[in-house]
């Protein structure tokens, strides 16, 4: 499938992994530099608002957005599998996302944040970008993935909302990675009404944030 958004050439296809039928959706940059590659959470998909404002802007700055569905998703499930199995759908897709021949940032929400960082080192990503990277279940302080974020073994952003019961950024440990903070924000970066940002200017710290980092690659 082919069609024109605001300039963007917007592409899909499918990849057939060993967990299933995946999906790929393609929001190409005129003269890509880089790829960003980003997936969805458990709890939803690729229309997400961070990875759609994601879409919407970065193409503009030379970087191609691949919006990745995970095959448990294609297939109309409601539940995510485990780990491992996400990590071997992510795999599959790999060879398509590298297929254009550029930098790769592996990338991806809460759940696919954690499979961007877990699988980093052995794909061969230029960096990772983390959206909500769910540090801990809510609740749950103790029970903390601050290895799967420590051990990506490339440069990575994460970015937080500020009201995350995931993990607010003040419980992220110190380590080789950048944290931009979205203030108000819930673990979908929403603010409520009261908060002294509006929704699209969360959305705008998120994409601004994003563009900034990923210029400072090279």
């Amino acid at each position: 499938m082919n069609e024109e958004a605001g300039g963007t050439s917007v592409t899909t296809e499918t990849a057939e992994t060993d967990a299933g039928t995946a999906r790929i959706t393609w929001h190409a940059a005129e003269r890509a530099r880089l790829v960003l590659a980003v997936s969805h959470g458990a709890g939803g998909g690729v229309e997400a608002r961070d990875l759609q404002a994601l879409a919407r802007t970065l193409p503009a700055d030379g970087v191609s957005v691949a919006l990745v569905e995970q095959p448990w998703r294609v297939a109309g499930k409601k539940v995510a599998p485990a780990p491992k199995t996400l990590d071997t759908g992510w795999r599959g897709v790999w060879p398509a996302l590298a297929r254009p021949g550029l930098p790769v940032i592996s990338g991806g929400r809460s759940a696919g944040a954690r499979v961007a960082c877990r699988t980093a080192a052995e794909l061969g990503a230029h960096a990772v970008l983390a959206l909500s990277f769910p540090l801990h279940p809510p609740g749950k302080p103790e029970k903390s993935r601050a290895d799967e974020l420590l051990g990506a073994g490339v440069p990575t952003l994460v970015v937080q909302g500020g009201n995350d019961p995931f993990g607010r950024p003040e419980e992220f440990p110190d380590g080789r990675f950048e944290l931009t903070e979205v203030p108000y924000g819930d673990h979908g970066f929403a603010v409520p009404k009261r908060a002294e940002i509006t929704q699209d200017q969360a959305l705008d710290l998120v994409t601004g944030a994003v563009a900034q980092w990923v210029a400072s690659l090279g």
